[in-house]
């Protein structure tokens, strides 16, 4: 999909300057991203420390990347280290360097990744995950943007912005000890919280359109797919706990799995049709999302039996005999609704 500007809710194009703002790989049109997507055309003019959150999959690696693709330091380098994924004992090391022989392995001097983003932006990813240790370092890092190397006695200037993420809750961590309250206030200069996307579903469709296209450039012989009403109704019913990462997954193994341009509800996973019919309220489901009683009633029947044929382990007499039915009822049904075994189990 080429990169657009954004609009707001009203449809003007949104602008950094006279420059338009560029929102490569984001995709959607709630007003929920339009807020986002306005604080980040805001702060991108600036230097500021930014704090995005937002649960897991929501997409805050992507925002970090438009504000600085946006910024005045575009053209200089975007350092991303996840914080959460790097043992504490290393972290040290990996944010700001170490000298020849600072610890056993060190056999070299090493620059950090603070030295690598001079004149760009770094991205703390699950900053919340950081040893109180050495927060302490960090926050004279950011605050000074001076360090020095682990093992080593020169202090190190940058020029750097400084942006984090995280999918905990600060404040809280904060009361039980877990994180410092003045680096916190630090990196939450201009804070930037990112809606889950159950919390915005006007962006379920654009973002699937979106990854259909990805799906395009990347295999020329592939073929964009529709979502039948039906099928858009349990998408919407969705609460997608694992956000936008999910979605993307979902359409990569639709792409692969389903031949048909038309895609149904039985082409959907099962944890999705299974969710929308016995685990979101269906009551509330009929009077918001348009589902009728029938294609709720058709709904709960199919998770039922999806259910007793996984619990059986697809036997259909002792599924038959867990539902109270002919094991003759419950083959047509099958037949009827398209049921099948799982291939695979999906992975979000």
């Amino acid at each position: 999909m080429a990169a657009t500007a954004p609009k707001s809710p009203s449809g003007q194009d949104e602008g950094v300057g006279n420059k338009e703002f560029d929102r490569s790989g984001i995709a959607g049109e709630s007003k929920g991203l339009f807020k986002v997507l306005d604080t980040a055309r805001k702060v991108a003019k600036s230097d500021s420390s930014v704090l995005i959150t937002g649960e897991s999959g929501t997409g805050k690696e992507l925002i970090a990347r438009a504000i600085h693709r946006n910024s005045a330091r575009c053209n200089g380098p975007m350092v991303i280290i996840n914080c959460g994924a790097i043992p504490g004992e290393l972290l040290e090391s990996e944010l700001f360097g170490h000298e020849k022989g600072a610890f056993t392995g060190a056999h070299r001097s090493r620059i950090g990744r603070f030295e690598i983003a001079n004149n760009g932006t770094i991205f703390l990813d699950e900053i919340g995950d950081m040893s109180p240790d050495l927060q302490v370092k960090l926050l004279r890092a950011i605050q000074e943007r001076k360090f020095e190397r682990v093992g080593g006695t020169q202090t190190i200037t940058v020029d750097i912005r400084v942006i984090s993420a995280t999918n905990k809750d600060l404040a809280a961590a904060i009361k039980k000890g877990g994180f410092r309250e003045d680096l916190y206030y630090r990196l939450n200069v201009i804070p930037i919280h990112i809606l889950p996307l159950r919390e915005r579903r006007e962006d379920v469709f654009p973002l699937a359109e979106y990854f259909q296209n990805n799906l395009l450039h990347k295999r020329g012989d592939y073929q964009i797919k529709r979502f039948s009403d039906q099928a858009k109704k349990v998408l919407l019913n969705y609460e997608w706990p694992g956000n936008i990462r999910e979605l993307e997954n979902m359409v990569e193994r639709i792409s692969v799995l389903v031949e048909e341009i038309d895609i149904q509800v039985y082409d959907l996973p099962e944890c999705i049709t299974n969710s929308s019919s016995t685990h979101s309220p269906s009551v509330s489901a009929v009077f918001n999302n348009g589902i009728g009683f029938n294609e709720a009633v058709d709904l709960y029947q199919r998770s039922l039996i999806s259910h007793a044929l996984n619990e059986s382990g697809w036997v259909k007499a002792r599924a038959a005999e867990m539902l109270k039915m002919n094991r003759t009822t419950l083959v047509e049904k099958l037949k009827k609704m398209h049921l099948k075994p799982e291939m695979e189990t999906p992975i979000f």
